[in-house]
């Protein structure tokens, strides 16, 4: 339906109800174009387009001295280090600074062919990092200038030594048309799925750390680049299936350029899956990557089941389990994992709540590296109590060890988390090492 036929069928019903009365005056009060389009929050609106305004701003500091490293395992998806403080003597102390801001327009109107809308993201990162008390190169910009010189180079990409934009820049910028199915053209992220793959137990497991807490492709022969230039559909099937499409990275150029993402995805009955597949390099008419992710949770009463595999042409792969049982004043959780080359990786963890906002975690996880044979585990317990209905506190215990190298690195951190409302958060948080590493953060965010 047509806003405008949607306002003015208000208006006459208004007029129908008030008929009896038709001399008297009458007042008609305009029913607003973001309600018609049941959008919400913060929103501006003409006679035919509702605005949505969101934001967040966050910010980030750290201090001490923890930019060394120490080798716990090698997983197939890169080695896992904890920080160390370097070894340098008399201590130099580290630090950074990282602040990131975006702000999101979105207009929607109504139209012949569903809602059509128009969306502009912008963003900013400013990320300094300090080590031995000297600025690091190529960790805040891809160029390595140093210090304020950074500032001068004109906004083209984010770093890649760090996630630094020197100035705001158009982080998305596309048109949408549709609703039952979606025609999306312009700058935006991808469509691809990744969900449904990280473990329940509250350690989580090793190499799903290194690849964002789940399962994932290999950067080996090339990335895969996504989102960026795009035009994508997705598509509402039904019973909750769903279906999207998108022609990605369009903008890319070389051999790499271009990506195609398709996803098949289902929601419903307590059980959400998808399977995704990418094709890397299709504007010149040669797939030089592929890649597949696939996974699915499934939950029965108190029982809750996840898998997840990822696989590319690179001949890499790795797949996930995890399951978690819920009882009335504790939990358990188990996951395993296993990658090419005969590496797997086991975790679990009991979480009892002991009292009323109080809960204790305990746990480990264990990684088997059948390459470089460098195996690696940690165990660890903490407890954390809401002292008041925004104020929460957590302290943890843990050790991490290598079992070739047979060296084991006690640790603690205490933090705190202070959330008033408003979606607003602060943290502070203290990390302390056997290996002389130190680390204090200090966040802050609020989004609208």
């Amino acid at each position: 339906m047509k806003i405008r036929s949607l306002l003015l069928g208000s208006a006459a019903a208004a007029g129908l109800a008030t008929g009896a009365y038709a001399a008297d005056p009458v007042t008609m009060t305009a029913l607003d174009v973001c309600d018609a389009l049941g959008k919400t929050g913060i929103t501006i609106s003409s006679d035919t387009d509702c605005v949505q305004i969101s934001g967040e701003v966050k910010y980030e500091f750290n201090w001490g001295d923890y930019r060394g490293a120490q080798l716990i395992t090698n997983t197939e998806a890169g080695a896992f280090e904890i920080i160390d403080n370097d070894g340098v003597a008399p201590a130099e102390l580290d630090w950074g600074s990282k602040l990131e801001w975006y702000i999101k327009l979105v207009a929607t109107a109504d139209s012949d062919g569903g809602p059509v809308s128009a969306t502009i993201k912008i963003k900013e990162v400013q990320q300094w990092n300090t080590q031995n008390e000297a600025y690091v190169p190529g960790k805040a910009n891809p160029w390595g200038l140093d210090g304020p010189d950074a500032d001068i180079l004109p906004d083209l990409v984010l770093g890649t030594g760090g996630d630094h934009t020197f100035f705001p820049i158009t982080d998305e910028a596309f048109v949408s048309i549709g609703d039952g199915t979606v025609i999306m053209v312009g700058k935006k992220g991808s469509v691809w799925n990744k969900g449904d793959d990280e473990p329940f137990n509250f350690l989580g497991l090793f190499n799903s750390e290194k690849v964002d807490k789940g399962v994932n492709w290999s950067a080996t022969g090339g990335a895969i680049a996504d989102g960026g230039h795009v035009i994508q559909v997705t598509s509402d099937l039904g019973n909750g299936l769903s279906a999207s499409f998108g022609a990605e990275n369009l903008q890319g150029t070389g051999a790499m350029g271009g990506t195609l993402v398709g996803v098949l995805a289902y929601a419903g009955d307590g059980i959400t899956a998808h399977i995704t597949g990418v094709a890397a390099g299709f504007l010149d008419g040669t797939i030089e990557r592929w890649a597949v992710h696939a996974g699915a949770t499934a939950t029965f009463d108190m029982i809750k089941v996840r898998g997840a595999l990822a696989a590319d042409n690179s001949g890499y792969w790795n797949v996930l389990g995890s399951a978690e049982a819920t009882f009335d004043m504790f939990k358990l959780a188990a996951s395993a994992e296993a990658a090419m080359g005969g590496d797997f990786g086991v975790g679990g963890s009991v979480t009892a709540t002991v009292a009323d906002g109080v809960t204790i975690n305990v746990g480990g996880r264990y990684y088997n590296d059948a390459g470089a044979g460098s195996d690696g585990y940690q165990v660890a317990a903490n407890v954390a109590a809401m002292v008041t209905e925004t104020i929460k506190l957590t302290a943890e215990v843990g050790v991490f060890g290598n079992l070739t190298l047979n060296t084991t690195t006690a640790y603690g951190s205490v933090a705190v988390d202070y959330t008033p409302g408003g979606n607003a958060s602060l943290g502070a948080k203290g990390e302390f090492y056997a290996n002389g590493a130190i680390k204090g953060t200090v966040t802050g965010k609020k989004s609208f």
